[in-house]
């Protein structure tokens, strides 16, 4: 993922009325009034939102006769949830490297112990 996506996209998720908006958006698509409803902001502000989701390519507006749906768009949420697959799978490592020494602290404690 090229970084500038990468920074647009933690951007646009790092507001809580944007991952709200993601949220209503996850069981379909809504209007910007639909979407400005939960919310005590203006239309134009819940508009400015929008245009930082779109902008990230978190969602996308399109046309349908006098509406103007948005819908999550899925790519981007993949990619970064690829970028993040790579530090959990390190944290995975790590972990299981910490389980291993404390099983042979164990172990060894054990031993030391008399078996007990």
């Amino acid at each position: 993922m090229p970084e500038e996506t990468l920074d647009l996209t933690f951007a646009a998720l790092a507001d809580p009325t944007r991952r709200a908006i993601l949220a209503r958006l996850s069981r379909g698509e809504a209007t910007v009034t639909e979407l400005a409803e939960p919310f005590a902001m203006s239309q134009p502000a819940i508009s400015k939102h929008l245009k930082v989701l779109e902008r990230a390519g978190l969602i996308s507006r399109g046309r349908d006769a006098q509406r103007r749906p948005c819908r999550i768009e899925g790519p981007a949420l993949a990619a970064v949830n690829g970028w993040l697959e790579t530090y959990r799978d390190i944290w995975d490592q790590n972990y299981r490297r910490l389980d291993a020494v404390l099983a042979d602290m164990q172990a060894d404690g054990k031993d030391t112990t008399g078996g007990h």
